[in-house]
């Protein structure tokens, strides 16, 4: 039989737990999500190896550079945020650099700058700051009509592209452009 002292001490019985690690098994490789309740409150330097949650308030900065980070709903955060990827439930009041992608979602909201290759900002959305879309593997620009993302062969624009063999029209020749003082139409 189970008794309350034999529960584990530091964790609360309801509601929102502290930090509860989940395992998952995903094809032969194991990865952790670990959730922090909504009423979890951190200040200071949070960071590490995981995948994670937040429904609470962090103050601080937040480091999981090989990881996804998710503001959930209630999720109130005043940070320096540097991930893998965030997605954006709640609200964010700070920076948020990612090596992947951010996703603020249409309750969620951002005051700060973004510095992410992709960047989604869903309909309903708030953010206010800037936005730098570093490119992947920090190469040089792309040559106009190329893919964006890196190891994609490059795009031909739209009209070359939805073009048919036998559809191509010769160009007409340019007409001469008028004199000043003359009737374009040639018509007195």
């Amino acid at each position: 039989m189970w008794k309350r002292d034999d529960a584990v001490a530091g964790q609360p019985q309801q509601g929102g737990q502290a930090a509860a690690p989940q395992q998952t098994q995903a094809r032969g490789q194991e990865s952790t999500k670990v959730n922090i309740g909504k009423s979890v409150i951190i200040k200071g330097e949070l960071s590490g190896s995981e995948d994670l949650t937040i429904e609470g308030q962090v103050d601080g900065k937040i480091e999981l550079r090989q990881n996804v980070l998710t503001i959930g709903p209630n999720g109130r955060i005043k940070a320096e945020i540097f991930a893998k990827a965030v997605v954006v439930q709640g609200e964010v009041s700070g920076n948020i650099t990612a090596t992947e992608k951010v996703d603020i979602r249409d309750a969620g909201s951002v005051d700060g700058d973004l510095a992410a290759p992709r960047i989604a900002i869903a309909d309903g959305a708030h953010f206010r700051g800037s936005i730098d879309m570093k490119r992947e593997g920090g190469g040089k620009a792309a040559q106009p009509g190329a893919s964006a993302h890196a190891g994609q062969p490059a795009t031909a624009p739209a009209k070359a592209a939805d073009a048919k063999p036998g559809d191509a029209k010769p160009a007409a020749p340019a007409a001469p452009a008028p004199a000043a003082g003359q009737n374009p139409t040639g018509q007195r």
